[in-house]
């Protein structure tokens, strides 16, 4: 961690915010009936795994569970990168008809939500697009907004959130760097 840099949640509040989000999550959808859960890489993948783990230990059900690359979807991808990193999108499922839950680490402009929405229509017609968020540091550019979110927090433009998760699905942290 940098000289410059403030945890704003610890692991303990990771939990407790995947916890919260994952209730509000089946408290909406009645039980986790015709949902699915879909992880934006990479941390939104990591986050988008707790949330699975803990609705399906509550449900005791099996939920379908994806990941999704939204890379080449970006409108912004060529002032990121020249040459993008591109991973694997992995949904198993058919996406018709589902409740569909979109998971990523941290909301900010609305840009990788936008281009989430438009990478999951390609592989069908939900019957809704929820959006959970770990974190949303506001500053959104498009009118998306998160339904779960476990932090709301407000930073200046010079400072970035990172979360600091990893694929065991235990620990972490976010911090606040500039």
């Amino acid at each position: 961690m940098s000289a410059k840099a403030r945890v704003i949640m610890s692991a303990q509040e990771i939990d407790l915010a995947i916890q919260r989000i994952s209730l509000q999550i089946l408290e909406k959808n009645h039980g986790g009936e015709g949902m699915a859960i879909v992880g934006i890489y990479t941390c939104g993948v990591y986050v988008a795994k707790r949330i699975h783990a803990f609705i399906e230990s509550q449900t005791k059900s099996t939920i379908p569970f994806g990941s999704l690359d939204i890379n080449l979807y970006r409108d912004d991808w060529s002032l990121i990168s020249q040459n993008p990193v591109v991973k694997t999108t992995e949904i198993s499922f058919d996406v018709d008809n589902t409740n569909l839950i979109l998971v990523d680490d941290v909301i900010f402009t609305g840009r990788t939500i936008r281009a989430a929405m438009d990478a999951i229509m390609d592989y069908g017609r939900p019957n809704t697009i929820q959006l959970a968020a770990l974190v949303d540091r506001g500053g959104r550019e498009l009118p998306i907004q998160p339904d779960f979110t476990g932090m709301h927090t407000g930073i200046q433009n010079n400072e970035r959130i990172s979360v600091m998760l990893d694929a065991q699905d235990a620990g972490g942290e976010v911090i606040i760097e500039s």
